[in-house]
């Protein structure tokens, strides 16, 4: 159940930022109650997550001088068919290990190779060992599961053709024709997981 919600008419960073400044105290109150408290934020492609997200951490490192730890789910997904799969990984390899141990080892996925793991030395193996906040962007970050396991979930709530224009930008295009293929992904997914009904805030972009 949401237990207040934010409503931002705009569609601009201004306005994602008022939001994110009206969310601030509760953040703190949350690193301050909770040694590595948990932030999930969910929407559909191109509502703006990534850059809610950013203006988050930005707003928190502000006020303690430290910024919290961001995981986009781009970074977790298997490829362009795998929206369920990557959200599946991030309760298992991340959520979960947080829960029991406070800390978390993941491996990125690896797109120009369609694989996990990286050209880096540490062939795309990310780890968080907690004593931080952690803010997960993303479609499907929220689930029934990852709730749970969550101290807050945001959903991003935009038009279509503002989230089309989101999504086409925000790779100079270069994606476009996945736009339909993945816009099925969500209708499914976002009608089995019920993720915008799990989410204690909206924000309308």
């Amino acid at each position: 159940m949401r237990s207040f919600r934010l409503k931002v008419v705009k569609q601009s960073p201004e306005s994602l930022l008022s939001a994110a400044q009206a969310l601030t105290p509760r953040l703190l109150d949350l690193r301050q109650s909770k040694p590595t408290p948990v932030v999930l934020i969910d929407g559909r492609a191109g509502s703006g997550k990534s850059t809610f997200a950013r203006l988050l951490q930005d707003q928190v490192f502000q006020e303690t001088k430290q910024s919290p730890k961001v995981i986009h789910m781009d970074d977790l997904y298997p490829g362009w068919e795998g929206l369920a799969q990557g959200s599946l990984y991030l309760v298992e390899n991340i959520l979960k290990p947080i829960k029991l141990a406070g800390k978390a080892q993941w491996q990125r996925w690896d797109w120009a190779n369609d694989k996990r793991g990286g050209s880096d030395p540490g062939n795309g193996w990310r780890e968080f060992d907690g004593e931080n906040m952690l803010i997960v962007e993303g479609c499907g970050s929220v689930t029934a599961q990852s709730a749970e396991l969550a101290d807050l979930t945001i959903w991003i709530e935009a038009e279509r053709q503002t989230r089309k224009k989101g999504f086409e930008a925000r790779d100079r295009g270069v994606f476009s024709n996945f736009w339909n293929s993945w816009s099925a992904q969500e209708d499914e997914f976002f009608q089995e997981q019920h993720s915008e009904q799990l989410c204690q805030l909206t924000v309308n972009n």
